[in-house]
């Protein structure tokens, strides 16, 4: 099975989660290293020739708040570590096993990979504010599935903004992947059944949908997707078959807050987070799958295709905590 197969599966025969190669683990602590450095460099100045006491366990609850892991987390990770082992001097590396394994134990529930369902087109409604990478998640999606076989088309129905037409077509030249457009500020839902019928028409497998994410209005951004939603369904009943939600680690907390927005107004089913490899707070992820529990395909760790991994809970624990496997 290759990389990408275990990113994508068709049906009942969905990938199941496995280990990424030495060379994919490599990667993938590369790209997280900013986070591990952070976390890890933190935990070894705090536990060498120390006693674990409750300043020690301040200093390590202010590095897992500052790596935006979340307070439960936090808390949680704490109680882990202070177990059996207060007024005792404590290895660094137990600290980074405890805290991998405690991360592990949060993320494994929520580590699924992106599976298609029998439908034809299986459409794929993808939201996020601007900024997050989204189109460029699209484009990636688009070139993976393509590898694989599939017939790809993209909806480029973020029609407010020029740039994101744009570069969805490049994406489509790219990919050999059919790109519907519109003018800039043509109605988005109407694309979105135009493409449905397109799509279906032309014997594509899937169908990716981008959508624009202004949070300022939050009204207005619920109207317009709640709308593209009831268009959608007035050609497929059953779609949009994935609402997959992009964020930007890179946002911090503001991440948080998009997922709370997007998971009432669309209905995510589904999440990628991308630039993992620019923030020291790659704990967002973590706190994230502890509150809303959303399905976590795949993560962003750099600009190529093969950047965009899937998401696998145990290398990702032990790449944020610096440890080199799970």
């Amino acid at each position: 099975m290759s990389f990408f197969r275990k990113l994508f599966g068709r049906g009942g025969d969905a990938p199941k989660e496995e280990a990424p190669a030495p060379g994919l683990l490599a990667k993938l602590g590369e790209g997280l290293s900013k986070s591990s450095r952070a976390i890890g460099g933190s935990i070894a100045s705090i536990f060498t020739k120390r006693k674990l006491d409750k300043a020690t366990l301040e200093d390590l609850e202010d590095v897992l708040l500052q790596a935006d892991l979340g307070l439960p987390m936090a808390e949680r990770i704490i109680k882990a570590v202070s177990a059996g082992r207060y007024d005792r001097e404590i290895d660094p590396e137990e600290v980074k096993r405890i805290l991998a394994a405690e991360i592990a134990a949060v993320l494994k529930p929520v580590a699924v990979p992106l599976a298609f369902g029998p439908q034809k087109p299986f459409v794929v409604l993808v939201v996020g504010v601007n900024g997050a990478g989204k189109t460029t998640t699209i484009g990636k999606l688009g070139a993976i599935a393509r590898s694989e076989g599939y017939k790809v088309m993209f909806a480029a129905c973020d029609t407010f903004r020029a740039a994101a037409i744009e570069q969805l077509t490049v994406w489509g030249a790219r990919t050999g992947a059919r790109v519907m457009t519109r003018p800039t500020g043509a109605d988005a839902a109407g694309l979105a059944f135009d493409a449905i019928e397109e799509a279906r028409a032309d014997g594509a497998d899937i169908l990716f949908i981008d959508t624009a994410g202004r949070l300022q209005n939050k009204q207005y951004l619920m109207d317009e997707l709640d709308k593209i939603v009831r268009v959608i369904k007035k050609q497929d009943e059953t779609a949009p078959h994935a609402v997959l939600l992009v964020l930007d680690a890179t946002t911090g907390q503001n991440a948080i807050a998009q997922a709370e927005i997007f998971t009432k107004v669309a209905g995510v089913t589904g999440l990628i987070m991308t630039k993992l490899d620019g923030t020291a707070r790659g704990g967002i992820l973590v706190a994230i799958a502890e509150r809303f529990k959303i399905p976590v395909h795949a993560i962003g760790v750099g600009e190529a295709v093969e950047d965009l991994q899937p998401f696998n809970a145990e290398s990702f624990a032990s790449a944020i905590a610096g440890l080199e496997r799970p």
